[in-house]
């Protein structure tokens, strides 16, 4: 099946620099072009995205309000956003991930880790895999959230069996679906059975969400070294 992906950023040389990277994958095919975070939105429905590549900071209305309003729109469940920023000067990325975004990605990444960032969100997965990406993730929920575990979430974590508690544990650790199934000693199907379960208890729309749950609720604590 062909990944309908739509690109928003407010430079047009990036845009095509990216389309001739998307549309050289096979399996990939670039459905839109967005310059402000409103057109992303309305052509993420016209034109049934799976993918939107969401730059964070564009005029008007900026990538972190058109995650929100996509996250919060039932007709736009499937579609998947990748925040595309600088690490170090984006501290935006946690109420993305919150918003409803499945993960970021630097724009200095290597083409191959785009592409690879397309098929992973598309799939549901979050970007969460290399240890830089799972140690940014921690800093900056370090950073936003120095309170007392949110206590609502808390509260919703009581819908989950002790398996999918554990699970959920796992999977903030930012492990795979195998990598899980190694370590607690069952079978990956029995791992993604857990992860859609805890995912419908909690109204996560993916993994990475499943991640903001587990450390807002106090669940997990962020590593501070």
């Amino acid at each position: 099946m062909t990944i309908r992906v739509l690109l928003a950023d407010d430079q047009a040389l990036l845009r095509s620099a990216f389309r001739v990277l998307v549309e050289s994958e096979p399996g990939m095919a670039v459905v839109g072009e967005a310059s402000d975070g409103a057109e992303a939105v309305r052509l993420a429905k016209e034109r049934a995205a799976d993918v939107v590549l969401m730059d964070i900071r564009m005029p008007g209305t900026d990538g972190l309000a058109a995650t929100r309003m996509i996250g919060a729109d039932p007709d736009l469940a499937r579609v998947r956003v990748v925040i595309l920023t600088t690490f170090e000067a984006d501290d935006y990325v946690v109420e993305a991930l919150r918003a409803g975004a499945s993960g970021f990605l630097g724009k200095g990444s290597e083409p191959e880790e785009l592409l690879a960032a397309i098929r992973l969100a598309a799939d549901g997965e979050a970007l969460l895999s290399p240890a830089a990406t799972k140690g940014l993730i921690a800093r900056f929920l370090a950073q936003a959230d120095t309170a007392a575990p949110d206590p609502v979430r808390l509260a919703r974590l009581d819908a989950l069996t002790g398996r999918e508690r554990e699970v959920l544990v796992q999977v903030a650790g930012g492990l795979s679906n195998d990598e899980i199934a190694e370590r607690l000693e069952v079978s990956p199907l029995t791992v993604k059975t857990h992860v859609n379960r805890a995912m419908a208890k909690l109204g996560a729309r993916d993994r990475a969400q499943l991640v903001v749950i587990a450390y807002e609720s106090g669940l997990v604590r962020p590593r501070t070294e």
